[in-house]
């Protein structure tokens, strides 16, 4: 159902996904890095966004693209020199090797940012920071990259893998320490010991990296590797020994105060979107509304930023797309996403149809969000008569909509008849609507099955339209007693686990 709308909205946000078009090479694998920061401006008055015409990078002379490799040891073959915005990779330039040496030239600049030195097998790869100056040369051993590495002419770069050599001795240490004092109980000595041999560590690395950072700081080094340093925060532990909540809310308050979101240069390399991915990923519980919440704060702090603003809002609106997560009721998030964001004030990238459309598609769902009202509906049935979910009296309401040609929904059908044969008697009822069918088909499924609850169907779909929201069929909500809406986008064998939660709450 509604496939044609959801290849519309989908197209619509891809759209505005990109701040730009690239070539990509989709055989391009690398190691997740670290990140970088010059603002493309703006602000919100009034309803209108007053934008800079050029950022601070596109203001300072850029060299044009001279960079010299040496490979002792090198493979023969075809390298590349791989761009990164966001998380999709480009071709910026490509170079046949001639013995050990390679040149990447270029009439122009590319954009500044994080690059790889992809070599010929399309997995190894050589890390560099391009910045303004464009014209320099690295030397290094394929069997040590990194160890190896001599960079000639690019301050960024020598302090760059300076510092890569420096974590790569560090780290070890910092990963035995702390595997140690999770092996040991909480306020003991010697999870004590060790909990203080981690911190010299931490403290070790980070004081190294800020005295490094002072050198120059503004410079592509010191924005990328900054914006991708974690906060430093002690563990905090409840009496029993356990992480205090109260630990990862401090994270997640300190978790962005790295990056400068004035700097645009952060977005071509690969730290934006590894921070999001562990903020919304790992740092909050997946509920709707925690969700919102970090959402909103997140990216109301962009509000001045353009391209962060831009990038942000997709990212969200379409990582909780609905059907492509988990997460009971994503509508809720997209929904928030889409009317607080998706504006004719504020998405300056979309014309006034596609925000249209996204707006139109967001009121299509706001009617069934998880802990609202389920709506009523009234329809006809088999008989002509129409039926009513208000006429259902027994405590709990599952509403099933569902079509006679979704193979899915002829797979769950017997499964929902279990279901009810079992629970009918114990408080469960259903409202069964039947959606984008004919009228006979309908009719010949509710015989074939002997459906045993009450169905209906309206042809137009209005009975529905702006109520409970059907993305893909089967689907399924639950009402609790006071009829709001305690589950979606459910399996028939999830709807008691939904109802049993339900009632625990209730002997609270």
């Amino acid at each position: 159902m509604y496939k044609y709308k959801n290849c519309l909205i989908k197209s619509v946000l891809y759209s505005c996904f990109l701040l730009s078009a690239m070539t990509l090479m989709t055989a391009f694998s690398s190691c997740k890095s670290e990140g970088s920061g010059s603002s493309s401006g703006g602000s919100i008055q009034n309803g209108s966004v007053d934008r800079v015409s050029k950022t601070p990078e596109e203001n300072r002379k850029m060299s044009s693209l001279d960079l010299q490799v040496s490979i002792k040891g090198a493979p023969q073959g075809k390298y590349y020199l791989m761009g990164i915005f966001t998380d999709q990779y480009y071709k910026a330039a490509e170079s046949e090797i001639n013995g050990e040496e390679l040149k990447f030239s270029l009439d122009e600049p590319v954009k500044p940012g994080l690059f790889y030195v992809l070599f010929p097998d399309q997995k190894t790869g050589i890390q560099l920071l391009i910045d303004q100056d464009q014209q320099f040369s690295i030397t290094t051993d394929v069997n040590d990259l990194a160890g190896a590495m001599v960079v000639e002419g690019s301050a960024d770069n020598k302090r760059f893998y300076e510092a890569l050599r420096f974590e790569s001795e560090i780290q070890p240490e910092l990963t035995a320490v702390s595997t140690s004092f999770k092996q040991y109980t909480v306020g003991s000595p010697e999870h004590n010991e060790a909990n203080e041999a981690y911190k010299v560590l931490r403290d070790k690395r980070s004081s190294t990296l800020r005295d490094m950072f002072k050198d120059e700081p503004e410079s592509m080094f010191t924005a990328f590797k900054e914006a991708g340093q974690n906060p430093d925060l002690d563990y905090i532990y409840e009496a029993d020994g356990t992480l205090s909540p109260g630990y990862l809310v401090k994270y997640r308050s300190q978790f962005w105060d790295n990056v400068n979101f004035a700097d645009n240069r952060l977005l071509y390399t690969p730290v934006i979107t590894n921070k999001l991915n562990r903020y919304f990923g790992e740092l909050m519980p997946q509920n709707p509304d925690t969700i919102r919440k970090y959402a909103s704060e997140l990216v109301d702090q962009v509000l001045n930023y353009d391209d962060y603003f831009k990038y942000f809002s997709n990212w969200i609106t379409l990582k909780y797309e609905p059907t492509k997560t988990t997460l009971m009721d994503p509508e809720a998030v997209f929904v928030h996403m889409i009317q607080n964001y998706f504006t004719d004030e504020r998405a300056y990238w979309a014309d006034s149809a596609q925000v249209y459309a996204l707006q139109l598609r967001a009121y299509e769902m706001s009617g069934s969000l998880t802990g609202q009202d389920g709506p009523d509906v009234t329809a006809n049935g088999p008989d002509g008569k129409p039926y009513s979910i208000s006429d259902l009296k027994d405590d709990y309401i599952v509403v099933f909509m569902w079509n006679p040609d979704c193979d899915h929904c002829i797979e769950e059908m017997p499964l929902m008849i279990e279901f009810h044969n079992e629970w009918d008697d114990k408080g469960i009822d259903i409202y069964s609507i039947a959606v984008n069918t004919e009228k006979e088909k309908w009719i010949e499924t509710v015989e074939k099955y002997k459906m045993p609850w009450i169905n209906v169907f309206d042809p137009t779909n209005r009975a529905i339209y702006g109520k409970y929201y059907v993305d893909n069929t089967p689907e399924i909500y639950v009402l609790n007693p006071e009829r709001k809406i305690i589950g979606k986008n459910l399996n028939v064998n999830q709807i008691t686990t939904i109802i049993d939660r339900d009632k625990a709450g209730r002997q609270i």
